[in-house]
Parts: C-alpha cells; structure tokens; sequence
C-alpha cells in the first residue's frame, strides 16, 4: 500500500517494538547538547542582565527548532549521508566549503568555552588546576570519540542527558514568582536597543545552531550504519512511516527538554541575579559562583555540577559534528564506526578540533568571554545553512518518496525567516 508516495510494507523495522526510551536517540541527544556549557553561560547572560524579558524568545525558538531538527534529521534518515555530504552534492563547491568554514570556526570557539567552562566548574566544587581539568575531560572525550565504536558510545551520551535535570531541580530550591514570569513573557519589560537585540539573537544563536544541523543528520546515518535493521529510505522505503515517526517523537521530546531546562537557567539567574542587582555574568562558571551567597550552597553545587555533565556530552558532539561536517564536504569517509585509519580527514578534524579548544584556553584571548559572541555568529552563520537544508528537503533527488510535508516546509521555512530576521536586527541596531 502507498500512502503520500510512501511505502508502508509489512516489513516494519523494530523501532515499532522498542520502548520509549530506547526509540529515543539522536533527537534527545542533540537538544540535551544545545544546553552546553556556552549555552548556559549566554542564558545566565541574559536572565542576569534583562530578567523575565527573553523567556519568550525561548518560547518563540521551541517550534521551530523542533522543525529544523526534524528536517534535518530527515535528510540524515532518508539519504544515509549527513549534512556535509548532502551539500557537497546539490551546491556549489566554494559556497559550501565557505559555510563549513563559518561552522568549524564557530564550533572551535563554541568548543574553547566549554573546555574552559567544565574545567573552572570543578575548581569551583573541589578547589585545584582548571585548565588540568579542562584539558584532562577534552582529552577523555576524544580518546572516547576515537576508539570507542559509535554503537557503545551513544548510550553514553544518552545517560549524560539526565545531567540536565540538574537545572530543573535548581528551580525547585529557589523561590520564582511565577505570576510575574507569566507577565514578562507576554508584555517584556526591556528597553528595545541594540543591546536587547543582540541578546535575542544569541538566545536564538543558542538555541538554532548550525552544529545542531549537522550532529542530529549525522547520527541518524551512524544508527543506520550501526544497525543490521534500519537502511537509508530511500533504499528501504518500507521503514519509511514507522522511521518518520520515531524522529518526529524523539526530536520534539529531545527540543522540549533542551527549552524548558533553558528557561529555568534563564529563572534562575533572573531570580536569583537580576533580582539582586547581579547583571553582569560573563560565564557558566560566574553564575555558579554568584548564586552561592544568595541562594545557597545546594543551588550553587547543582548549578555547577551540571556544567561538568553538560559539558561531556556537548564536547563530544561539537567536536564530531565539525568532523562530520568537514569530512562529508570533501567527499571523504566519516563517522564514529570507521576506524581512523579509514577516515583519516574526519579522526583528523575531530582531533584538530579539540586540540585547537584545548589551547586556546592557554592563550591570551579568553574563550569564555567570547562564548556569548559566538552564539551571535551561530546566529548569523545558521541562515545560509537551513536555506540549503530547506530547499534539499523538498528536492525528491536529495529525498526520494520522502520529501517533507507542507506544514513541516511551513514551519522550517518560518525558522529560517525568524534566524535572517534577528540577524538583520542585530545589524541595523549595532552602535545605536
């Protein structure tokens, strides 16, 4: 039987007979990930500095990255190739080689603050070096990235997702007034300058990040090529239905949770900071530090302790998705299950990656002040790329029987806009 140009045969794959948990996987993973280290530095950033009044960005961002993902999760799924390779065979070869460069730069520096991030987290909670700290967790992660198989390290990766809660249990030790929330997120209060539109694209910069893009398409083909049931549907349209409809489960449940822990980080540093005068916070690490003599050790600890587990699991994923990115782009051979004598341009990215995070935090220049900057480049960089994915999305010779549907097109196309609009925003109020 066809069904929208799609065949739906008997021969279902098992993700029909999994339970919820185990159908979760790429889309979890992923929302977890944006909540990284620099994303909840550029959180604290703006809960600290305008209170209630960017919650309702995170409010306007929620469908439409759950579109975004969505799509570009589809195209990893129905193509078996990532992002990178995609682009490499439908656009012109300096446009794309450009926009990988705007990501693996973004993704360095993205890498830099989380590295200096998780390091000067933990000299927070037990006193001692954080650059040897910082070093030691970027090194662990990529001796895990290079030798340990995609099919064991994923599960790992999931697990870290649970380190999340830890923000949402901050919330719960903290008294948030929530009428006034409900008011700020209606009618914000926040003068409209420069300043505010600049922290409403880094919100969105944030939240719709290129590496995003490329990580969730990327580990829809390792699970593909992981497994002996799931092929790409384009080869296997028969799984196409039941495929479909355990990305559109996991990546709406993965972008839920990566939105509501964003808006308690935001809370908390709006009720906790901003309520007490505290409005400049230039990293994680600050926030932390700044809510112990205000709302306690236990806040404090929790706050901390989830940069650490935020961080080993978006390090990994933002140095994967450059490899992925980089690697798939030049037509060579990638993923997580190859060994790196198989894919020497992709293990090399991946190392080159981290190791670049690694020292950048031994120079003068400061990652983690230039974390919130670089969620405003995601901002700007991530418009030219979900143009590209938009327009494969909807070309059966990218897509085969499974190009999206009309509402999903809607919806990405609407993301798009908002992401072009912020930065023409941005633009237009700098200096003003």
């Amino acid at each position: 039987m066809l069904r929208r140009g799609i065949d739906v045969g008997h021969n279902a794959p098992v993700d029909a007979k999994k339970s919820l948990w185990a159908k979760l996987g790429a889309g979890l993973i992923t929302g977890a990930a944006d909540d990284d280290p620099s994303g909840i530095a550029t959180y604290s950033q703006v809960g600290a500095a305008y209170g209630y009044a960017t919650v309702w960005s995170l409010f306007l961002a929620m469908p439409l990255m759950i579109a975004i993902q969505t799509i570009s999760a589809r195209i990893g799924c129905a193509t078996g190739r990532g992002i990178g390779s995609n682009m490499r065979l439908y656009y012109p070869r300096g446009v794309v080689y450009g926009l990988i460069l705007s990501v693996v730069v973004a993704n360095v520096i993205n890498l830099a603050a989380d590295i200096g991030a998780m390091g000067a987290a933990l000299k927070l909670l037990i006193g001692g070096p954080a650059v040897l700290y910082a070093t030691s967790f970027a090194l662990a992660s990529l001796a895990l990235q290079v030798w340990v198989p995609f099919s064991r390290y994923s599960p790992i990766l999931k697990l870290l997702t649970l380190s999340l809660f830890a923000y949402i249990a901050t919330v719960f030790v903290i008294h948030v007034p929530w009428g006034d929330v409900l008011k700020d997120i209606v009618l914000p209060k926040a003068k409209f300058d420069a300043k505010y539109a600049v922290a409403i694209v880094a919100v969105l910069g944030t939240t719709i990040s290129p590496y995003l893009f490329f990580w969730q398409a990327a580990q829809e083909v390792e699970e593909i090529r992981a497994s002996s049931d799931r092929k790409a549907l384009k080869r296997a349209p028969s799984q196409g239905l039941e495929a479909i409809r355990r990305i559109g489960i996991d990546t709406t449940i993965g972008m839920l949770f990566s939105n509501i822990v964003a808006c308690f980080i935001i809370l908390t540093a709006a009720v906790v900071l901003h309520a007490h005068g505290k409005t400049d916070i230039q990293s994680s690490s600050d926030a932390a530090q700044a809510l112990r003599p205000i709302a306690g050790p236990f806040a404090f600890y929790l706050f901390a302790a989830g940069i650490v587990g935020t961080g080993l699991l978006a390090v990994p994923i933002l140095a994967g998705s450059t490899a992925f990115a980089v690697a798939g782009a030049f037509d060579e051979p990638y993923g997580l299950e190859q060994k790196p004598s198989q894919a020497k341009l992709f293990y090399g990215v991946l190392m080159f990656a981290s190791v670049a995070g690694i020292a950048l935090n031994f120079t003068p220049i400061d990652p983690i002040k230039a974390l919130y900057w670089s969620a405003v480049i995601n901002g700007v960089a991530a418009v030219p790329s979900m143009v590209m994915i938009m327009k494969m999305s909807t070309n059966s010779k990218v897509m085969g029987a499974f190009t999206i549907s009309t509402s999903l097109n809607v919806w990405g196309w609407l993301a798009t806009a908002v992401m072009a609009a912020a930065a023409v925003v941005m633009f237009v109020t700098w200096g003003k």
